[in-house]
Formats: C-alpha cells, structure tokens, sequence
C-alpha cells in the first residue's frame, strides 16, 4: 500500500482541532482594556525598565592624540602612523579605508 507523506499525521490532525477550539473558547480582552494597558505604559515613558529615573554624569578622560598617529579621514578612527595608506589634500586615510 502507498503512503502520501504530504497528508498530516491523526495525531496532529487532532491537536490541531483541540488548540482550535481552545481559541475559539478563549476570552479576547475588549478594547477598553487595550487603551487602559496602552495609557499605564505611556505614563511609563522616559523611564528606565526598572522605573527608576538615572541622573549620573559619564566621566571620561580625553586623552590627546600623539605625534604618531592620525585620524582617519575616511573612518575618523585614530590610527598609527604606520597605518597611513595615502595622504591627499592634506588628509590622511587608513589601509583599511583604502582596502
């Protein structure tokens, strides 16, 4: 006897009948509770996920750039001196710019 393996086992033919009626059974929430879920995450906003508010200042040293190196024209990345491919108008690019 052929088998048509295209055709869905009798198994998943019946979950797929249980999970349907599961659904249709299933209480959807009214629109009324929608736009009250919507409001309560708007007031939200501007907020951590936490719901705490952060006020701290990022402090970073700048250090200056060295006689040997560069920033590249094209990737605006410091780079070594060694890494220079070309220089024009006064612009230097990296090799990896320049590829």
């Amino acid at each position: 006897m052929a088998t048509d393996y295209d055709e869905l086992r009798t198994d998943v033919k019946e979950s797929q009948n249980d999970s349907l009626e599961a659904l249709q059974s299933a209480k959807a929430p009214d629109a009324k509770s929608v736009v009250q879920e919507l409001d309560e995450a708007d007031a939200f906003d501007g907020l951590t996920p936490g719901g705490e508010f952060i006020a701290e200042e990022l402090v970073v040293e700048v250090v200056p750039q060295a006689d040997d190196e560069f920033t590249c024209y094209s990737c605006f990345l410091v780079r070594h001196r060694s890494q220079v491919a070309r220089e024009k108008n006064g612009h230097a690019y990296c090799i990896e710019c320049e590829g």
